[in-house]
């Protein structure tokens, strides 16, 4: 992670060069995760100051790598694998880890392969990964250290208490992304019901609840690569990052200029793709709602009412799509009666009902928010 003071009021921002980006690598390293029996194997191997080099792919495929070594096909356990580490050449797992295919394997990747790697056996690992394809695992002996490879991606194993240690760090910054972002959600719900929302409050909104889940999917690598380890943290990112996704694409429903269309879908898409940088900048924001040169402080906008509609229990989404497509806009809804919601298809008596209550509650529980937040 990068540590920087942002337009934001954070000194801390997820990483955009996280190589446990490549979903081939976090799979890779869910297989090697602690609670694993080949992360068990693992350690063995480094608590006995031992190096390895293992390769999980198919034994066929490889075959065209192989020189020396003996044939196994013996079912795969920690304990077989730690045994046959003690060897110098390499050993080869089957992909779905249930046997051991071969071991005591001298590797013999295309030389012409880049490598920038020093040490042989992390050579040899890194041109076979990028050769293959499949999963290389590089034990240091000298350092006790794990590296993994697979295709072009690199990336070195933390110990389990460091690991840990940033990921608690990583929840802490989440808590405050999280509370930043109540704040100004619960300032937007207090003007969309006085109908006073401008574009920067929207704005606002977006580029905190971007920040907000890009924190926690980097937490999430986190717990991938920590696995058993990572239990108390994976149920205190649950809890942080709740319905922030929904409340996310909620909003650009909500405002979006041509509405809850594919237009709007792209600019969740487009606001995902954007880097930290860019998502400093409230003009790229407002661009991808379909807003152009307009000033985001002076610059009124009304809700469709997707975002308040779906905080009203037992409200089904295609419910509020109804309502929100028959009413013109959340003012419209706040003002209709009964008998206005109930002439909506698929909302009748009981429904229309739970409606106005809902809507009621809703901003009464805002009067209260905004009350504890002064």
């Amino acid at each position: 992670m990068q540590e920087t003071q942002t337009a934001l009021g954070f000194t801390r921002t997820p990483s955009e060069d996280d190589p446990r980006r490549d979903p081939q690598l976090l799979v890779a390293l869910e297989q090697i995760a602690p609670g694993t029996l080949l992360r068990q194997a693992i350690d063995d191997i480094i608590r006995s100051r031992e190096g390895a080099l293992i390769v999980v792919g198919e034994p066929d495929h490889l075959k065209f790598l192989y020189s020396g070594g003996m044939r196994l096909d013996q079912p795969f356990t920690p304990q077989l694998l730690y045994e046959v580490a003690k060897m110098d050449g390499a050993i080869v797992v089957d992909p779905r880890l249930a046997k051991i295919a071969y071991a005591n394997v001298q590797l013999m990747p295309d030389p012409t392969i880049a490598s920038e790697e020093t040490g042989t056996r992390h050579r040899t690992a890194e041109r076979v990964a990028k050769q293959t394809g499949a999963l290389v695992i590089s034990i240091s002996q000298q350092r006790s250290t794990i590296s993994v490879y697979i295709g072009q991606a690199r990336y070195q194993l933390d110990a389990v208490p460091e690991m840990l240690a940033k990921a608690n760090q990583a929840v802490a910054t989440l808590e405050t992304y999280r509370q930043r972002l109540e704040q100004v959600l619960t300032r937007l719900t207090a003007l969309e019901f006085q109908n006073a929302v401008v574009l920067d409050d929207v704005l606002v909104v977006l580029q905190r609840a971007e920040m907000t889940t890009r924190m926690a999917a980097e937490i999430q690598r986190d717990c991938v690569e920590l696995g058993a380890e990572g239990r108390l943290i994976r149920m205190q990112l649950s809890e942080l990052i709740g319905d922030v996704p929904a409340e996310r694409t909620a909003v650009v429903f909500d405002y979006h200029v041509d509405g809850a269309g594919p237009r709007a879908q792209l600019a969740l898409e487009g606001l995902t793709a954007l880097s930290y940088r860019e998502l400093l900048e409230f003009d790229r924001i407002a661009t991808l709602l379909g807003y152009r040169d307009v000033n985001p402080l002076d610059h009124s906008v009304s809700p469709r009412g997707f975002r308040i509609l779906s905080h009203i229990p037992r409200l089904p989404e295609q419910v509020i799509r109804q309502v929100v497509t028959d009413m013109d806009g959340l003012e419209a809804i706040l003002r209709a009666s009964q008998r206005d919601l109930e002439a909506i298809a698929g909302v009748g008596t009981v429904r229309a009902r739970e409606i106005r209550e809902g809507l009621r509650r809703l901003q009464e529980h805002n009067l209260v928010d905004r009350y504890l937040q002064l």
